[in-house]
């Protein structure tokens, strides 16, 4: 029997995540762990493990040849992005294959990029056993260019709204974990 909590799901029923569009995701560090760095006034400093996090991320059109990159930010314990999947139906570009027609789904990129990052960061001293992401990940469908403009917003103020945000493990909504 599995014990695991049941999970309510974020992602919306029959849509297909292989679909041309752009995609809001956020993808969150292990038990809101501080794994990436830090944010000093309303500048995200990456250390080595959010260095890793950032070339990873940069990498996802190398590996996914039809996957582009918008606006992102890497912040101490998440990570806020667009990815835009094209209208190519071109091949993964890595030994893994993407299920579907030849375009992945969101959620094979997601992993990927999840996959790639953790195998980095274990490499590195003392991080053999670290526990990197949470299970699972947000994501939102973005329908339109006013959406988009406001996304690219709230993901380039993010490192501004720091000490108000709630994944800020100092913000008072977190004070009782």
């Amino acid at each position: 029997m599995n014990d695991l909590p049941k999970r309510k799901p974020t992602r919306l029923q029959n849509y297909d995540y292989r679909s041309t569009g752009a995609y809001f995701v956020t993808i969150c560090c292990a038990d809101r762990r501080c794994l990436f760095g830090e944010v000093g006034g309303d500048r995200m400093s990456l250390n080595e493990p959010g260095e890793i996090c950032d070339e990873v991320w940069r990498r996802i059109p190398d590996h996914f040849i039809n996957v582009k990159l918008d606006e992102y930010v890497i912040m101490p314990n998440h990570l806020h992005g667009i990815l835009i999947i094209t209208g190519e139906r071109a091949r993964h570009a890595s030994p893994l294959q993407a299920s579907g027609a030849g375009q992945p789904m969101l959620g094979h990129v997601v992993a990927g990029f999840k996959s790639a990052v953790t195998r980095r960061i274990r490499s590195l001293p003392g991080c053999l056993d670290l526990k990197i992401w949470q299970r699972n990940y947000y994501e939102h469908v973005i329908r339109n260019d006013v959406s988009l403009a406001e996304i690219r917003e709230y993901i380039a103020g993010n490192p501004f709204k720091w000490e108000s945000d709630e994944l800020n493990p100092r913000h008072p909504h977190n004070q009782h974990l």
